[in-house]
C-alpha cells in the first residue's frame, strides 16, 4: 500500500514518477508549441487590426463581426472533429488540423474587404475546431487524475505564451517588413506566422503516439503501469456514473462547466482580441510595438499563475476552489482596473486579472476529465469548449458596439468583470454535479 501524504492522497512511487517524466517530456513540449501556434495563428487578427483595418476599410465595429465569426464554424464542427479524433486517433487527426488551419491562416493575407475577412476568419474556424479540445481529450489519455492539473496548465501555458511571445512577434514583422516586395506589414506576418502550422503538423503525425500501450519509447514496465493507472481510473469513474454521449452532452455536470467556460471566455477571448486596442485606447496610444509589449505583460501573469494553480491543484485537490477563487479576485481586480484609469496600478490591476482568470482554467479541464470516460468524454470536453466558443461569437463584436456607443473600453471590461464573478459562483454549484473527491477515494494509483 502506498504511503498518504498529509492531503491523504497516495505519495507516488518511484516508478510513477520517472514514467510521468518520461511521457511530460515526450509529449509535453511538442503540445506546448503546437498550441502556442495554434492561438497565435487565432488572435494575431488583433495585432494585424493596428494597422489593417484602415487598408481594408474595416470599422471597429465590422473588425468585432468578422473577429467572432471565427467562432461560428468552430462550434458547429467542433464536437463532429473530437468523435473523428476519437475514430481515427489523436496523431493522424491533429496532424490533419495543424496542417489545414496553417494554410488556411496564411490566407489571412490575401483579404482585401470586409466579406474576403468574414470569409477567411469562417474557414478558419472550420480548420482549426477541434484542436484544443481534441488536445485535452488526448491528455487524458496519457496524465492520471493526480498528474492532469500541472499538464493542463503547462497545455494552456501555450496560449498564454502566444501572445507574451507572438504579440511582440507580430508587432515587429508588422514595422520591419511593411513595404518589402509591395506588401504591407500585416501581410507578412500572416504569412510567417502560418508556416509553423503546417510543419508542426508533419512532426505531431510523427512523434504523437495515440495511447500508453503502443508507446515503445516507453520501457515496458513504465507502459505496464502506466496503462493499468489509466484504466483503474476509468473503472472507477465508469462504476459512478457511465455516460452515453447524449448522456454526457446532457449532464448538468458537463453543462454546468460549460457555463463555466462560457462566461471565463467573456476575458480569455473578448479581451484576448481587444487588448491591443484598449491598450493603445487606454493608455496614450503608445507606438505599435510599445503596444505589442505591454500587451505581453498580462499573459507573463498567466503562464506564472497558470503553473503555480496547477500545481496547488495536484496537490490539494478541491478543483471547484481553484476556479472560483481566481475568478473571483480576477473579477474585483478588474473593476479596480477601470476605477484606476490609465495609471500604472491601473495596467497592473489589469495584468493580475488576466493572469489570475486565465490560471482557473486547467482546474476546470482537469475536472471534466476525471468524471467522463472515453467516447463521452470526446463529446463532452468538445461540448464544453464549443459551448465557451459561442462567447467568442458574441463578445468581440459587442465589445466593438460599446466602444463605438461609448468612446471607451470601461464599460466592456465592466462587462467581462460581472461574466467573471457569475463564473466564480457557477464553479462553486458544479461540484455537486461532478462528484469531486468521490474518484480520488475510489482508486489508489497502481503499483
Amino acid at each position: 500500500m502506498p504511503n498518504k501524504t498529509p492531503t491523504g492522497q497516495a505519495s507516488p512511487s518511484l516508478l510513477e514518477r520517472d514514467t510521468m517524466k518520461r511521457v511530460s517530456r515526450r509529449l509535453m513540449p511538442l503540445i506546448i508549441v503546437c498550441y502556442l501556434i495554434a492561438y497565435i495563428d487565432r488572435s494575431n487578427v488583433s495585432i494585424a487590426a493596428l494597422t489593417m483595418n484602415a487598408d481594408i476599410g474595416l470599422t471597429t465595429a465590422a473588425y468585432g463581426v468578422g473577429a467572432g465569426l471565427f467562432f461560428v464554424t468552430y462550434i458547429i464542427f467542433e464536437i463532429p472533429s473530437n468523435l473523428a479524433l476519437h475514430r481515427f486517433g489523436a496523431r493522424v487527426w491533429i496532424a490533419r488540423i495543424m496542417i489545414t488551419w496553417g494554410i488556411i491562416a496564411g490566407c489571412m493575407s490575401l483579404v482585401t474587404g470586409p466579406a474576403s475577412f468574414n470569409t477567411v476568419r469562417l474557414l478558419l474556424g472550420a480548420a482549426e475546431a477541434g484542436f484544443t479540445p481534441g488536445i485535452i481529450f488526448y491528455l487524458a489519455q496519457w496524465f492520471p487524475n493526480r498528474h492532469r492539473g500541472r499538464a493542463m496548465s503547462r497545455f494552456y501555458v501555450g496560449a498564454a505564451m502566444a501572445t507574451v511571445i507572438g504579440a511582440p512577434l507580430s508587432g515587429l514583422i508588422l514595422q520591419t517588413t511593411d513595404g518589402l516586395l509591395g506588401l504591407a506589414g500585416w501581410k507578412w506576418m500572416f504569412i510567417v506566422e502560418a508556416i509553423p502550422a503546417v510543419v508542426l503538423g508533419f512532426v505531431v503525425l510523427k512523434y504523437f503516439t495515440d495511447k500508453p500501450k503502443d508507446a515503445h519509447w516507453l520501457p515496458t514496465e513504465n507502459r505496464k503501469w502506466l496503462s493499468a493507472t489509466l484504466a483503474a481510473e476509468q473503472a472507477a469513474a465508469d462504476s459512478l456514473r457511465k455516460f452515453t454521449i447524449r448522456g454526457a452532452l446532457s449532464n448538468p455536470g458537463v453543462l454546468l462547466l460549460a457555463g463555466f467556460f462560457f462566461l471565463y471566455s467573456f476575458n480569455s477571448i473578448g479581451l484576448t482580441l481587444w487588448m491591443p486596442q484598449v491598450i493603445q485606447g487606454t493608455f496614450g496610444n503608445p507606438d505599435t510595438l510599445t503596444t505589442t509589449l505591454l500587451t505581453a505583460i498580462p499573459y507573463v501573469c498567466a503562464v506564472i499563475l497558470m503553473v503555480a494553480v496547477g500545481h496547488s491543484v495536484d496537490k490539494r485537490g478541491r478543483r471547484h476552489l481553484h476556479m472560483a477563487v481566481p475568478m473571483a479576485l480576477a473579477s474585483l481586480m478588474l473593476i479596480g482596473s477601470v476605477m484606476a484609469g490609465p495609471t500604472i496600478l491601473g495596467f497592473t490591476l489589469l495584468s493580475l486579472s488576466t493572469g489570475l482568470a486565465w490560471s482557473a482554467v486547467p482546474a476546470m479541464w482537469g475536472t471534466a476529465t476525471a468524471f467522463m470516460t472515453g467516447i463521452a468524454a470526446a463529446a463532452g470536453v468538445a461540448l464544453i469548449n464549443s459551448t465557451a466558443n459561442v462567447a467568442g461569437v458574441a463578445v468581440p463584436p459587442m465589445i466593438g458596439a460599446v466602444k463605438e456607443a461609448t468612446g471607451s473600453f470601461q464599460v466592456p471590461l465592466v462587462i467581462i468583470a460581472v461574466a467573471m464573478m457569475l463564473a466564480a459562483g457557477v464553479a462553486l454549484w458544479s461540484k455537486r454535479f461532478t462528484g469531486e473527491g468521490r474518484l480520488s477515494r475510489d482508486v489508489e494509483t497502481v503499483e
